[in-house]
């Protein structure tokens, strides 16, 4: 529980163009309390980075953001998750649908054992985007093209996109997860598996990708978050301790705790 109005005004930052507003939001392992009273704004068109140390609940309040928990049978999620004012955890959203508005790319490069085409054309055939092979064609190459893989992948098309190098296959992935024109792209430290090469490709991305995109990653180097994002959260122990523009979090934390964390004095 954050301590006083000020913290509380800190956690939840203030904004008009907010995406996605979660206000107390408790995340539950069987009996452990995994996330505690979250309350956040996330702005359109902005990169938001969540930081912290490991076990912190970075990722399982990510995966909150497009109902993956729902997977687990023993993840329970309690308070409020609205996006563009509307509660996604009403009974009446379908998750399917949920998942294809809120775009998801994950730690490890995890392409389809199928064709580069057929990963990008995937979740456009499923929720019917494409009325002809054109409007797919045209679907994957735009998709490719955002992820700047276009110029790589061009005369490869049919060939497997198990094939590519492990950079090329996380902005496979970024193609994958944009291809059903999503509005909030979720990345879970997408360059943890990558080489410094392919890091720097990935985040010079994020930055193009912000201009059509929500974007929020969770990343385990402050480096990263310092360079790819605008607004910052820091979690520590599945409480979310300070919210704020990237510079600020970074320069002039208010709380000890994000002090201590920047600092290397904890994580």
């Amino acid at each position: 529980m954050l301590d006083d109005k000020y913290h509380a005004d800190r956690a939840v930052g203030t904004m008009q163009d907010k995406k996605i507003t979660a206000r107390n939001v408790q995340v539950f392992y069987g009996d452990t309390h995994a996330i505690k009273d979250v309350n956040v704004d996330i702005a359109d068109k902005t990169v938001t980075a969540f930081i912290g140390p490991s076990g912190c609940g970075k990722s399982t309040f990510l995966r909150c953001l497009n109902r993956m928990n729902d997977t687990i049978d023993i993840c329970r999620v309690e308070g409020d998750i609205l996006i563009d004012d509307e509660d996604i955890y009403d009974p009446r959203v379908d998750p399917v649908q949920l998942r294809a508005k809120v775009g998801m790319v994950f730690q490890k490069p995890n392409p389809f054992p199928k064709s580069i085409y057929d990963n990008v054309a995937y979740g456009p055939k499923i929720h019917g985007l494409a009325k002809t092979k054109a409007d797919l064609d045209e679907i994957v190459e735009s998709s490719l093209r955002k992820a700047a893989l276009w110029n790589e992948a061009k005369d490869r098309l049919h060939q497997p996109g198990t094939g590519m190098s492990g950079g090329q296959q996380q902005r496979l992935c970024i193609a994958r997860a944009i291809a059903t024109a999503p509005e909030i792209l979720l990345m879970d430290e997408p360059c943890s598996a990558l080489d410094p090469i392919a890091t720097a490709q990935v985040e010079e991305l994020i930055d193009e990708l912000r201009q059509s995109f929500s974007v929020v990653i969770v990343t385990h180097s402050m480096q990263q978050a310092a360079r790819v994002s605008q607004k910052t959260a820091f979690f520590h122990l599945g409480n979310l301790v300070e919210f704020d523009d990237t510079d600020k979090i970074f320069t002039n934390p208010q709380d000890p705790r994000t002090e201590s964390y920047i600092s290397g004095r904890i994580g």
